[in-house]
C-alpha cells in the first residue's frame, strides 16, 4: 500500500516531538479505518477517529488481543508470524509481520545508533528457551545482527564452557562483543563460570521462563555484575507484539528510538494517561504501521530522566483483560 510504504520511510526522519505527534495521528487515522480489530475496539469505546486531535486521546489496544485476534491492516500480506513464548496449554500471542525487511531496518538502525556498527561487534547469544522454537522475534533480530557482524558470532545453547572460552578470547584481543542472554540462562552461566568479563557488554533480555525464582531487575543485575566483575549490565525491552526495542545502557533506564514513545496509565483507569507518573506501560510503536501502533502492555513502569527514557518496574499480576471482553473470548 502506498501509504504504508511512505510511512515506513517517514519514521526514520522523525526528529522531534512535533514530528512524532503528527506521524502518530496519521497512523491512528489509518489504522482506525484499515485495521478491523482496532476499528472494532474503537467502536466499542464509542471513539470516532475524526474527533481525536492529540496523541494523549488515542485509545491503546489491550495486548491480549494478539492472543485471540489477527491484528493486521486490510490488504497487508504476511511474510512472517512471530509468536510469544508460553507455558504448556497457554495461548501464545501472534504478530503477523508484513514486511520483514522493515523489521530488520528498525532493529538494526536503532541498535547501531547506540552501540556502533555491527560489523565491528561480536554478537553472542545465550537464549536456550528461544532456540527451542524458531518463531521468536528475538531470534530473528539476533540472527540478523549476526549476519551483519563481520566477526565470528554464534548462538550457545547450554555449552557454558565454550561460551566462557570464547568471551575470554575476544576480550584478550581487545575486540568488542555483546552477549545477549535470557535472564535465567545468564544467571546459570554466572554461577558456573564466574569470570572477569569487564570489557564485554552483557545484555539481559528478561525472562525467568519458570526456570528460576523471580527476582527484580536490580537483584539480577547485581548478581551478574558481581559474577562478571563488570560495572554495568545492559537490558533490552521488546516483545512479540512490537517491532521496536528499547535499550538500557547500564542504569536500568530504557531509551526509546525516535519513532517509539511510552506513556503510563493509571493502575485502575486504563484510559487516564501520563508521562510523569508511574503506572501501566502503554507504547506507541510507529514501526507497527501494518499491525497496531498503540499497545496497552501488562508491564508497570515509571518515567526516566528524559522524555525518551523509562523504567520497567514489573508486571501486573492476574491482570483483568481490559476493553471489550467479547473481543478476546
Amino acid at each position: 500500500m502506498e501509504f504504508t510504504d511512505q510511512f515506513k520511510k517517514k519514521i526514520f526522519t522523525i526528529k522531534n516531538e512535533k514530528e512524532f505527534e503528527k506521524a502518530a495521528l496519521e497512523a491512528f487515522r489509518f489504522q482506525a479505518k484499515e485495521n478491523p480489530i482496532y476499528a472494532q475496539y474503537l467502536s466499542y469505546l464509542n471513539v470516532s477517529y475524526n474527533k481525536i486531535h492529540k496523541i494523549t486521546e488515542i485509545p491503546f489496544m489491550p495486548i491480549e488481543f494478539f492472543k485471540t485476534q489477527k491484528v493486521l491492516c486490510n490488504d497487508s500480506s504476511i511474510e512472517r508470524v512471530f509468536q510469544s513464548s508460553g507455558t504448556t496449554g497457554s495461548v501464545r500471542s501472534k504478530h503477523y509481520v508484513s514486511d520483514l525487511s522493515h523489521y530488520k531496518k528498525i532493529t538494526t538502525t536503532y541498535f547501531q545508533e547506540l552501540y556502533g556498527p555491527l560489523e565491528k561487534i561480536h554478537i553472542l547469544a545465550l537464549l536456550p528457551s528461544y532456540l527451542e522454537r524458531r518463531d521468536a522475534s528475538l531470534i530473528c533480530m539476533i540472527s540478523d545482527f549476526m549476519d551483519s557482524s563481520g566477526k565470528h558470532s554464534d548462538f550457545y545453547l547450554n555449552d557454558h564452557e565454550r561460551l566462557a572460552h570464547k568471551l575470554l578470547e575476544i576480550q584478550a584481543k581487545g575486540e568488542k562483543a555483546i552477549l545477549f542472554g535470557v535472564t535465567f540462562a545468564l544467571l546459570d552461566f554466572a554461577e558456573h563460570f564466574p569470570s572477569n568479563f569487564s570489557d564485554i557488554i552483557v545484555m539481559e533480555t528478561g525472562g525467568m521462563k519458570g526456570r528460576r525464582k523471580e527476582l527484580t531487575r536490580s537483584e539480577v543485575h547485581q548478581q551478574l555484575k558481581t559474577a562478571f566483575q563488570t560495572e554495568n549490565i545492559h537490558s533490552e525491552y521488546g516483545m512479540t507484539e512490537l517491532l521496536s526495542q528499547g535499550y538500557s545502557l547500564g542504569d536500568e533506564q530504557f531509551h526509546c528510538p525516535p519513532w517509539m514513545k511510552v506513556f503510563f496509565r493509571e493502575i485502575n483507569d486504563p484510559f487516564s494517561l501520563s508521562t510523569t507518573k508511574r503506572g501501566g506501560i502503554n507504547v506507541i510503536d510507529l514501526g507497527n504501521i501494518e499491525s497496531c501502533c498503540f499497545i496497552e502492555t501488562k508491564d508497570i513502569g515509571a518515567p526516566g530522566d528524559t522524555p525518551n527514557q523509562f523504567y520497567v518496574l514489573g508486571r501486573f499480576d492476574n491482570t483483568d483483560i481490559r476493553g471489550c471482553n467479547l473481543m478476546v473470548q
